[in-house]
C-alpha cells in the first residue's frame, strides 16, 4: 500500500510540474512506468477522482486565478489551460464555476475549484479503520 501511494504522489508530482504543458493520461503512465488504466484504477481509488478529471479541474482553478489576477485575454487564458478553442473552455468553465469566464471575471472574486491534492501518509490505515469500525458498528 505504501507503494500505491508513492506511485498516486508520483502522478500528482508530474501533473503539478508539467500542469502549464501538452500532457494527457498516455504521457502521465509513461513517465511513471505503469499503464494508463492501471494509474488511473489506482489514482481513483487513492483520490475519488480520475487523473483526466483531476488534470481538468486544475487547470480550469489555475485558468480561474488568471481571469481574475491578470488582463490576460480569456482566449490566451483557455489556449494555456489546453483548450482549442474558447467556446470548448468556456463550456468547460462553466461547468465547474456556474459562470461563463467574463462573467467570472467581472465578478472578481477568485475561489479555487481543485486544490493540489495531498496525500497523507496513514491513507489506508485510516479507510481501512474507518471500514472496520462501520463494521462494528452495523453488527451491534
Amino acid at each position: 500500500m505504501k507503494q500505491q501511494n508513492e506511485i498516486v504522489k508520483k502522478v500528482l508530482n508530474y501533473i503539478e510540474d508539467n500542469i502549464e504543458k501538452e500532457i494527457n493520461v498516455d504521457k502521465i503512465a509513461r513517465s511513471v512506468g505503469y499503464s494508463k488504466f492501471y494509474l488511473n484504477r489506482l489514482f481513483s481509488e487513492c483520490t475519488g477522482i480520475t487523473i483526466y478529471k483531476y488534470l481538468q479541474s486544475r487547470r480550469l482553478t489555475i485558468a480561474a486565478e488568471k481571469l481574475i489576477k491578470t488582463n490576460d485575454p480569456i482566449t490566451k487564458i483557455a489556449y494555456e489551460a489546453g483548450y482549442e478553442s474558447q467556446q470548448a473552455f468556456s463550456l468547460a468553465f462553466k461547468q465547474l464555476y456556474v459562470y461563463p469566464p467574463k462573467t467570472y471575471r467581472n465578478i472578481g472574486v477568485f475561489v479555487p475549484k481543485q486544490s493540489r491534492i495531498s496525500l497523507c501518509k496513514n491513507f489506508y490505515k485510516t479507510k481501512y479503520s474507518l471500514f472496520i469500525s462501520m463494521c462494528k458498528e452495523n453488527a451491534a
